[in-house]
């Protein structure tokens, strides 16, 4: 009996989906074994607000992070991070999200539809430059085949990037939809991979590896008791400082040195905020921009040629844009502005923090006609640090 096209191309899909999540699994063990501690875990502390039980952006309840490792050859250094705000039907339960831009030399798709409306209907996905189209492609896919989307028609993927072409084959288009779908139904809650993973496999920060890294904050019951979780995937230079201490000039690798410095100051940097305070799209665009300030904090001046782009999301059910919400009028819950700032603290400290453990759990890295990039020393950094606070 023959077999229809259409259940061939499922079933193939399906396949290389469970291809790829046993990949996934093999990496998250490579990387155990070759364990680099997160900034805190080496001493290092950021800010004056306390972290989340895991120091993650999964530590807002609900919120799930799926990451697909692209490793081939010589050449292939890329791959997919999909962050999901809750892991119902994101389409029919959109979430109210804000978008800020600090330098737009980069491709953030989706980003206009979120400043119109004020709100996601699809996972975030974080890819490298030339495949955000595929990237989109394995979102939209994902979202039409949810149960209940069964008369979708539009669909406003929301998809970042920085450009891994040092390290990554870049024109070689890597990333498929199907990895992409891969990361969405791997994305879980609990503790996320950090370093050269996922959207991060190729990218470099300051000279050195950079990667994904993540933090939070949570503010105490006097404030609210919020939860503020930041995901970030580093591509970006400048002179990196390492909670305020002047990494980048002590260890001689900065941007601008004796104006001929191989360590650039373009690429890019995005910044994923999710929190479950309920706000609404405009002060959630405030509270991006603040993730920005964290940027800047280590040492980023946002160059002409780099895109620093952030989003932020509210998961708090009070403010979800329900079917039942967008049929007729309805309350909300809003957070004053007047009780915000603690907020936007927790935002700078927790993207800061982030990206310098991007660059803690990152390793070295060959790649692409044989380029090299050496991982942060995290020891030379340790002594600097500490020889600063003495």
């Amino acid at each position: 009996m023959a077999v229809a096209p259409d259940k061939v191309a499922r079933d193939d899909c399906t396949m290389r989906s469970l291809l790829l999540l046993a990949a996934i699994l093999v990496t998250g063990a490579a990387s155990a074994a070759d364990h680099r501690p997160r900034a805190r875990e080496a001493g290092i502390t950021f800010g004056i607000l306390s972290t989340g039980p895991l120091n993650a952006i999964t530590d807002v309840a609900g919120v799930k992070v799926g990451q697909v490792t692209i490793v081939e050859g010589t050449s292939i250094r890329t791959g997919v991070t999909a962050i999901l705000p809750h892991g119902g039907n994101l389409y029919q339960d959109k979430v109210p999200a804000g978008f800020a831009v600090g330098n737009a030399y980069g491709k953030f798709m989706g980003s206009t539809q979120v400043k119109e409306l004020g709100e996601i209907e699809t996972p975030i996905l974080l890819t490298n430059t030339l495949n955000v189209p595929e990237a989109a492609a394995g979102t939209v896919e994902w979202t039409l085949r949810q149960p209940g989307n069964e008369q979708v028609r539009s669909v406003n993927a929301v998809v970042g990037e920085t450009n891994d072409g040092y390290l990554n084959d870049i024109r070689a288009r890597r990333v498929k939809p199907s990895d992409t779908i891969a990361a969405i139904e791997g994305a879980r809650t609990g503790p996320v991979q950090e370093g050269s993973v996922g959207a991060g496999t190729g990218t470099i920060a300051f000279g050195w590896k950079g990667g994904i890294g993540t933090s939070s904050r949570k503010l105490p019951a006097s404030l609210g008791g919020w939860t503020v979780g930041v995901l970030v995937q580093t591509n970006y230079g400048g002179v990196l400082q390492v909670a305020g201490t002047p990494v980048g000039q002590k260890l001689g690798k900065y941007f601008l040195k004796d104006e001929l410095s191989k360590a650039s100051g373009d690429g890019s940097c995005i910044v994923v905020i999710a929190t479950d305070a309920p706000l609404s799209d405009r002060n959630l665009e405030r509270l991006a921009h603040r993730g920005l300030l964290g940027i800047a904090r280590t040492g980023s001046p946002m160059t002409n040629g780099s895109g620093e782009y952030a989003i932020a999301f509210s998961t708090n059910a009070d403010v979800r844009r329900t079917a039942e919400r967008r049929a007729k009028p309805s309350a909300i819950v809003d957070l004053p502005n007047d009780q915000v700032s603690p907020l936007f603290e927790a935002a700078v400290e927790a993207a800061e923090e982030a990206a310098i453990n991007s660059m803690f759990a990152a390793t070295s890295m060959d790649g692409d006609q044989g380029h090299h990039i050496d991982a942060l020393p995290v020891d030379d950094v340790l002594k600097l640090y500490r020889s600063t606070r003495r």
